[in-house]
């Protein structure tokens, strides 16, 4: 390839490429999109040029033309006087020409040929033009330029006006005399416009003059009028060192800063009163741009009121109207002067020679090899006078210096410059000088080209540099100002706030100056930047001996390391006061560097160390320990610590508080530590109740800390816990250190009292277990002052134990009354209230002044006093006497016996005549169950009533007065008192209920009894009739026996007899419900039904093996079967337990497999067990599979076979040659039991004459024979085996020709009768001239060879016809032609091969079909029409061939048939364009599987049109109409159809109907009124359908697409239908299985609508009865419509896919037709069920009648 190309090179020829010269500086090189652009690149090559000044002339056209007039021109340099003159308005003021002068070096030969070149820069590497395209700027606003230098000149001109540049250069006229030292840009206006706006002008080269290396002086002129000057006057330049800790060389080590030094600069301005009046508004603050679009001039972001604006120029904004202030002159001269720091780094460059060829290339000259990067600082002085002087002067244009001011909001003012501005930001406050490589139009830095990209970078690093270097300049100052300050305060009182606050202010105006914001148009720029800020500064982990420590930053401690300072957090501010952070003012100012710093982690936030560092430093003042504790508590809520327990035992270690002390300078010094209870002084709470004017405990925290906080936070927070009473009283009590004997509870009874008032009030909340601990504390001291001194609880007592006058009763000093609480606190700790009851006792009760009834008087009046142990010893004392009883002495003592009071009862006369122990209480009180010493003794113990035990003991005891006493008094007091502990089963071996077992009365067990009296005919025990109603509801005893206990009673006892018998069962019937399934199913099998034996002997059964007697007393069955009969009501309760009425076909197939052959003699012969096995048959699905099995090996099936009767003979012939001529009378039948293996179907009628006698074989009845093949019998003709022998065949016969053609005919018409079973081929298949041959022999012998087990016989016999096929070849027909062709054996031979199970009815149908004349046929209702027409069309056919052979070749006429027997052509084949055949269509094939076709569903393709039963029919009514149809036959005729109309469908006939009987033709006409009478009758039998389901085992009439087997049989189609509701009166069904049912009649709502409309016209025209028509939707199948009981349904489906589109469109006439026909179909069911000749006549009639209403109607439409 590089071959080729090289050769082609050599062939070819150089031409030049052309450059636009126009375009290209039209469109690129004087495309500048910065503001003031040209005169930015004029003073940039000043600069260059070394140039110390610059004027600027904008000149108007007078002012020219007056110049031109005179011939001395002045130079420059003088300003002249305005005169009188007026001035013009600066703002529309137009001139016409600039002209830029500058003082530099002269244009040199090699600047001129430089000028004219577009893209060859200045090569010197000290100087900042690169790109050669600057001067072309020029052309933005003059299409010739003019330059004078030197004494030489060069004008540019475009030649013929034209796209091509030219220069001419010459000389001066004067160039030797007088050579001017100042170079000169003239440029002629495109198209005269005022001058830019001269005070933003003014401000733009304010801004550019800073940092140009030479330019000093720029004037600006209007004419000969001076605008403005700017005079530059730089200061002596100071070097600084590099802060220590920088790293001052560039990522890539390609740039060093050597050194950094400060140089001021003084600028002042000199402007006349006349700008400033033409000025613009002062700009107002604003955000800084967001976008990164380019941005225009210096200026732009100041003045413009569009922030990106690219307009060479900006509109000057109106000023707004001036306020009444004094006139000024205009022409006065403002004088102003701004002072600006300039920081400036040194930087060495080192660059590999790679790279520098790179930017030699980029820039056409070599990279500097040292160079100034410089910053503009404005400090926090001069940026205040700065702002200062704006409002002295109150101009609304501000200040001319406002560009040079620092940005501290970051509005995009401060730039980056290029030896001039540039519209690239720095995003900080100042700007920033360098070498940076622009773009071509110097609008920004080049970042896109990699070489170059790679410089400005390095570039940027410095910048960052020297940024920081500056930022630590001044912080470090501020910082030594700050140390000296503080080495010069008073101790104490620290540095001036006055002071503070103004470092401070410097140091956010530091911070804000160098806050970076985003830049633009490149934001890479101050991310650079930024970058380097922070990444120039050396890690202290790195610089061990540097004194430099990070970040610098004002701090609430001063300047400090950023490490070191923290962000305040409010939550600290109250006790962390020596930690230094950010001051608030410097937080508000300075936010956006102090969240840098934070999102750096150089500040961070307040942490736990610093709080443990404060507090470990300095103890706390009770203030600062409150702030410290808010603040720990709400850390404690708001966070969870996994270490808490370690934190906070940091914290209390480390936190001591200090409590301001009077008399004492240095306070108390407390250490958290040791705390650990605080008293909570809530009202409410015990802690309130302390005196804290009183010892405390030493771990308490100090109540004025504890005041403030909720005792729930200080438990959460600090784990304390809240001072009880009793580590109060606990420290009272037994202090660590003696108290003073004004606080010891033991020598003070005032103090004593006073503890005992604080533990009064306090007593009645605190829990039961201080209770006891301050009982036990209190009651071993001396502690309760009393009338005796101080004296310990248990030796006091209460003012009311008035018993003994010498008693110690209390008495507090102060007085007051013992009540209430305090009462209660002595009494618990031991004050007495009562004396002993052992004291009172021995005194009193020894001495029998008391009788028991005084005793309990007095204890009831103390009762309140007495303690649970003293009342616990009464109830233990036997101190009560028992009432002795009539027939009882006393003891030998003398004195009664004394008892607890439980072990005695109350003194009533129930409980004595129960002889229960009653108390002996006299007579004096009487007793009251109700008095007080009543209740006082039943709360010792005394019994009220017995208890249930004791009471059920007695009612079982001998004594029959004791126990009617004790059942009384159980049911008089059982709802209330025994109700809820009485339960039988706890008294189950108690025999206590009155009870009658045989007659005679007894105590029963509660569960051995029964309330019902019948029950005592089975021998249960019965209650006593003298318990009634409640008595027996009380005693819960059951009405009748578990059903558990009567199965045990029938297992165990069964009734004897049948007499009682009846009797028990018809009890037990009445329960029949109390039974388990269980239970009845063990009583199935359980034997206790008495049967008795003819014998008279019983004998039992269980109930699964006895049947009910019938009506016929089941003759036949009661000799295998146990019948029985105890009445309706007993055999209910044997029903239940599984007696049935008649034995299952599972139960007689077992009795018949048990022996088979009795049972054959039980049935009396063979009829009986033929109907037992017919009913076996029937029933055979509800066998199991296991009886199935063993009938199949089981001798059960009865088989018949034929033996010769014994005659003379009457014939020579052999035995074996008179089988088949035998009579049914020569034949008798030998009948056995076998196994189904020995046993055949006789499904061959030949074969079983020919071996009937041979095997046996089943009864000929379809039933029987499915049920023996089931069971595995063999068909007969399974087992013979054919063998056919032929003599000489016959070619070309004649009857083969017309048997073949016979039987093709006539096929179809007897498929259409055989509807049981499918064919093995279809008719299309046999149509088939190879398929189906037919041949003629001279003769045919078929011998038949049987072969079943071991028995092996064969017959042979002449045959007429034969047909076999081998495996699937073709179907051969075999003809005899020595005899007549006998069509029964004919019909039999193909019977036997298109059925897989032929039948015999299925050979004599075939037969007579192939035998019988057409018309007969015809007659007998079969539809022979189309045969007839075939026939007919076949004659034509014929006829019309003959005369066009005649006629093409008269050779053929003379043809001699050869033979009588042969044919001359072969049978005509139906022609394909005649009605095709039904088994020809695709629509029903003649498949042996495969049922008719299915409609798909809708949405898989179109439904086919009905051609089967509607169109025919309505062939039928043309014909009667065109009266071709002979009035003497009620079928359909063979007359021609009349011609169709074009495009329409090929009529497809009726299949042949099934003869529903046969036929005598009628000799009369069937009058028409008869006709109309029947019509009339079907019309009105119409009727509505009831049901809102349609089951499928309804009867339906339906038609369907094509007519098949189960044409009128719905059971191929199982979905039910549901009524869903009605429109307009029609109901509406849907087939279950349709989804969204009762969504459907909104679904179609609008083609039901359609629907309906036409269906109601065409009820209108048959006169049918209102509501008579059903519409129904189903989802798949061939339902068009279908008659239930005289209900008329139609398909929703098929309407949709045949008719809705047409309907919808208005077309009508099509959906009229169809279902005209349809319903015609289905009125005619009415009258004929079957689809038959006269259903089809009916059919027909009706149309006819109809027909003139139809037509009318549709006509009408």
């Amino acid at each position: 390839m590089a071959l080729a190309r090289d050769a082609l090179w050599e062939s070819g020829h150089d031409e030049s490429v052309e450059v636009n010269q126009r375009a290209l500086i039209d469109k690129v090189l004087a495309r500048y999109s910065g503001e003031f652009t040209v005169f930015r690149e004029l003073l940039q090559n000043s600069d260059d040029a070394s140039a110390t000044a610059v004027e600027i002339h904008f000149q108007t056209k007078d002012y020219l033309e007056r110049q031109s007039r005179i011939t001395d021109v002045p130079t420059g340099g003088t300003v002249t006087s305005p005169g009188d003159a007026g001035l013009p308005d600066l703002k529309t003021a137009v001139v016409h020409q600039w002209a830029f002068k500058n003082n530099g070096i002269i244009f040199r030969d090699e600047d001129w040929n430089r000028l004219k070149k577009i893209a060859e820069g200045n090569p010197d590497e000290e100087k900042i033009g690169a790109f050669g395209v600057g001067f072309y700027s020029l052309f933005s606003v003059t299409e010739e330029p003019f330059v004078t230098s030197g004494g030489q000149w060069m004008g540019f001109y475009w030649k013929d006006k034209k796209d091509q540049l030219f220069a001419r250069r010459g000389k001066l006229p004067d160039a030797n005399e007088n050579l001017d030292s100042w170079t000169t840009f003239e440029m002629g206006l495109r198209e005269p416009a005022p001058i830019p706006p001269p005070f933003d002008f003014t401000r733009f080269l304010a801004s550019s003059i800073t940092f140009m290396r030479h330019l000093l002086d720029v004037s600006v002129f209007l004419n000969d009028k001076r605008l403005s000057r700017l005079v530059k006057a730089p200061g002596t330049p100071q070097v600084v060192g590099i802060p220590k800790g920088l790293k001052p060389s560039s990522p890539s080590n390609t740039m060093q800063v050597t050194g950094v030094q400060i140089t001021p600069l003084s600028i002042k301005a000199e402007v006349m009163q006349w700008v400033y009046m033409a000025g613009t508004e002062k700009p107002q603050p604003k955000e800084p741009p967001k976008s990164t679009a380019g941005v225009g001039g210096f200026f732009s972001s100041l003045f413009s009121s569009r922030t990106g604006s690219r307009a060479p120029s900006r509109a000057v904004t109106p000023a707004p109207a001036p306020s009444p202030v004094p006139e000024t002159d205009p022409v006065s001269v403002v004088e102003s002067n701004v002072v600006l720091s300039i920081f400036a780094a040194d930087v060495v460059v080192k660059l590999d020679q790679k790279m520098i060829a790179e930017l030699n290339r980029s820039t056409k000259k070599n990279p500097p090899t040292r160079m100034k990067y410089e910053l503009i600082y404005t400090g926090k002085a001069e940026y205040d006078a700065s702002k200062r002087e704006d409002e002295k002067h109150g101009r609304t244009a501000g200040s001319v210096f406002q560009g040079l001011r620092a940005d501290l909001d970051g509005t995009g003012q401060a730039k980056v410059f290029i030896g001039h501005a540039t519209g690239q930001t720095t995003g900080i406050g100042g700007h920033m000088a360098a070498r940076f490589i622009p773009t071509v139009e110097r609008e920004s830095i080049d970042l896109v080209d990699r070489t170059v990209a790679v410089w400005n970078k390095e570039l940027l690093y410095v910048g960052g540099f020297l940024a920081r270097s500056a930022y630590e300049i001044e912080m470090a100052h501020i910082q030594q100002l700050w140390k000296e300050a503080s080495a010069t305060a008073r101790p104490g009182e620290g540095i001036d706030a006055a002071l503070q606050e103004s470092l401070r202010s410097r140091a956010i105006h530091a911070l804000r100056f160098f806050t970076f914001h985003p830049s633009t148009p490149s934001s890479v720029v101050s991310t650079a930047l930024e970058g380097a800020f922070f990444s120039c500064a050396e890690s202290p982990r790195f610089s061990i001996i540097s004194a430099h420590k990070g970040f610098p930053i004002i701090s609430t401690a001063g300047v400090r390391d950023a490490t070191e300072v923290r962000y305040p957090d409010p939550a600290f501010s109250g006790f962390v006061k020596e930690l230094p952070v950010v001051p608030e003012d410097v937080l508000r100012l300075a936010k956006p560097m102090v969240d840098t710093l934070r999102a750096r982690e150089m500040i961070k936030d307040i942490t736990f160390v610093d709080v443990l560092q404060e507090l470990r430093n300095r103890p706390l003042s009770e203030q600062e320990m409150i702030a410290c504790f808010r603040w720990w508590i709400d850390l404690c809520h708001q966070s969870t610590l996994k270490n808490l327990d370690y934190v906070r035992s940091q914290l209390l270690g480390a936190a001591v508080l200090q409590i301001e002390d009077k008399s004492d300078s240095t306070g108390q010094i407390v250490p958290l530590s040791i705390i650990q209870s605080f008293l909570s002084r809530k009202s409410g709470s015990t802690g309130a109740l302390i005196p804290t004017d009183g010892p405390l405990p030493p771990h308490l925290l100090p109540v004025s800390i504890s005041r403030h906080f909720e005792p729930q936070a200080l438990e959460d927070a600090f784990g304390w816990r809240e001072l009880t009473i009793v580590e109060w009283l606990r420290h009272v009590t037994s202090p660590p250190a003696p108290h003073d004997a004004e606080h010891d509870i033991e020598q003070s009874p005032p103090w004593a009292e006073r503890v005992l008032q604080v533990l009064g009030r306090a007593w009645p909340s605190l829990p039961q277990a201080q209770k006891a601990e301050v009982a036990s504390m209190m009651s071993v001291r001396a502690c309760v002052p009393t009338s005796a001194g101080l004296k310990r609880p248990e030796e006091a007592y209460f003012q009311n134990a008035h018993i003994f006058g010498d008693l110690p009763v209390v008495a507090l000093p102060s007085g007051a009354t013992v009540k209430g609480p305090l009462e209660k606190l002595l009494q618990e700790i031991g004050v007495r209230k009562h004396v002993d009851l052992q004291i009172v006792f021995n005194r009193m009760i020894k001495t029998g002044d008391w009788t028991i009834a005084e005793l309990i008087k007095y204890l009831v009046t103390v009762q309140s006093t007495l303690t649970s142990t003293e009342l616990e010893r009464l109830k233990l004392t036997a101190a009560f006497p028992r009432e002795l009883r009539p027939d009882e002495k006393l003891p030998e003592n003398g004195r009664p016996p004394r008892y607890r009071a439980g072990g005695l009862y109350e003194p009533l006369d129930v409980f004595r005549e129960l002889k229960l122990p009653v108390i002996d209480w006299g007579t004096r009180p009487k007793w009251r169950s109700n008095s007080e010493e009543a209740k006082f003794l039943f709360q010792l113990g005394l019994r009220r009533y017995p208890p249930l035990p004791d009471l059920i003991g007695l009612a079982a005891s001998p004594d029959e007065k004791i126990r009617s006493t004790a059942l009384k008094y159980l049911l008089d007091n059982y709802t209330t008192r025994y109700v809820d502990d009485y339960d039988p089963s706890a008294f189950a071996n108690v025999a206590f209920i009155p009870a009658v077992q045989d007659g005679k009365p007894c105590l029963a067990k509660p569960f051995e009894v029964y309330s019902a009296p019948e029950w005592a005919i089975l021998g249960f025990m019965v209650t006593n009739p003298s318990l009634k109603g409640e008595a027996l509801v009380h005693l819960k005893v059951q009405e009748h026996p578990p059903g558990a206990r009567l199965v045990n009673l029938l297992r165990t006892s069964p009734p004897p007899t049948e007499e009682i018998a009846e009797q028990w069962f018809t009890v037990l019937a009445s329960r029949v419900t109390s039974f388990s399934p269980t239970e009845l199913k063990t009583l199935s099998q359980m034997a206790f039904v008495p049967v008795k034996s003819a014998d008279g002997a019983v004998r039992y059964l269980p109930p699964s093996q006895c049947y009910f007697k019938g009506n016929t007393q089941a003759q036949f069955h009661s000799k295998l079967f146990t019948f029985v009969d105890f009445g309706t009501t007993a055999n209910a309760f044997l029903s239940a337990c599984g007696v049935k009425h008649e034995p299952s076909v599972e139960e007689i197939v077992e009795i018949l497999l048990d022996n088979p052959r009795r049972f054959y003699e039980v049935a009396e012969g063979r009829e009986n067990y033929l109907t037992e096995l017919r009913n076996i048959t029937v029933n055979a699905r509800l066998l199991s599979s296991g009886t199935m099995a063993r009938l199949k090996r089981a001798p059960v099936l009865l088989g018949s076979r034929r033996l010769r009767k014994e005659k003379p003979a009457k014939s020579n012939k052999a035995s074996e040659d008179l089988v088949g001529e035998l009579e049914e009378e020569d034949w008798e039948y030998q009948y056995d039991l076998l196994t189904a293996d020995k046993v055949v179907v006789a499904d061959d009628t030949n074969a079983y004459q020919l071996f009937g006698d041979v095997v046996f074989t089943a009864p000929q009845e379809d039933l029987l024979e499915m049920f023996y093949m089931e069971l595995g019998c063999r068909r007969l003709s399974s087992l013979v085996r054919e063998a056919h022998h032929t003599l000489g065949q016959v070619d070309g016969s004649r009857k083969a020709a017309e048997i073949r053609a016979l039987i093709l005919e006539r096929l179809p018409l007897f498929l259409h009768e055989h509807t049981h079973t499918k064919t093995r081929v279809t008719y299309s298949w046999l149509n088939n001239k190879d398929n189906f041959i037919v041949e003629t022999y001279g003769k045919l012998t078929v011998t038949k060879t049987l072969q079943f087990g071991d028995k092996r016989v064969s017959k042979s016999q002449d045959a007429s016809a034969v047909a076999w096929r081998r495996r699937s070849g073709p179907i051969m027909l075999w003809l005899a032609g020595n005899n007549q062709v006998d069509m029964y054996e004919v019909s039999t031979s193909m019977c036997r091969l298109l059925f897989e199970f032929p039948k015999v009815n299925d050979a004599l149908l075939f037969m007579t079909i192939l035998s019988t004349d057409l018309r007969a046929l015809r007659r007998r209702g079969y539809n022979v029409d189309r045969i007839l027409r075939q026939q007919r069309a076949e004659r034509l056919a014929v006829e019309e061939a003959a005369r066009a052979k005649t006629a093409a070749d008269s050779v053929a006429q003379n043809r001699a048939i050869s033979s009588a027997d042969t044919l001359v052509s072969p049978p005509t084949q139906p022609s394909q364009n005649d009605s095709e055949s039904p088994f020809l269509s695709e629509a029903t094939p003649l498949v042996p599987h495969g049922g008719p076709p299915s409609i798909p569903h809708e949405s898989t393709k179109e439904l086919s049109r009905p051609r089967n039963l509607v169109r025919s029919s309505l062939d039928a009514v043309l014909r009667r109409l065109h009266k071709d149809v002979a009035l003497n036959d009620v079928g359909p005729s063979d007359a021609p159809l009349p011609p169709l109309e074009e495009g329409s469908e090929v009529p497809t006939p009726l299949l042949p109907p099934r003869p529903s009987r046969p036929q005598t033709p009628q000799p009369h006409v069937t009058p028409r009124s008869n006709i109309a009478s029947n019509i009339e009758v079907a019309i009105r039998a119409c009727k509505e359908e009831r049901s809102e389901v349609l089951r499928n085992r309804q009867q339906m009439k339906v038609v369907r697409e094509a007519l098949n087997e189960g044409y009128c049989d719905i059971s191929g189609h199982p979905v039910d239908m549901t009524l869903v509701g009605d429109m307009g009166g029609t109901k509406v069904f849907v087939a279950k299985d349709v989804p969204d049912i009762r969504g459907l009649m909104q679904a179609k709502r609008d083609s039901l609508a359609r629907f309906i409309h036409i269906i109601r016209a065409l009820q209108e025209v048959y006169s049918l009865p209102p509501q008579s028509l059903h519409i129904f939707y189903d989802r798949a199948g061939e339902l068009i419509a279908f008659n239930r009981n005289a209900s008329l349904f139609l398909n929703l489906r098929y309407f949709e896919q045949w008719h809705d589109a047409d309907v919808r469109e208005g077309k009508l006439m099509s959906a009229f037709i169809s279902w005209y026909f349809t319903l015609a179909h289905e009125i005619a069911h009415n009258l004929i069920q079957q689809h038959n000749s006269e259903h089809e006549f009916y059919f027909s009639s009706i149309c006819e009648h109809f027909l003139p209403a139809f037509m009318e109607r549709i006509a009408g439409k």
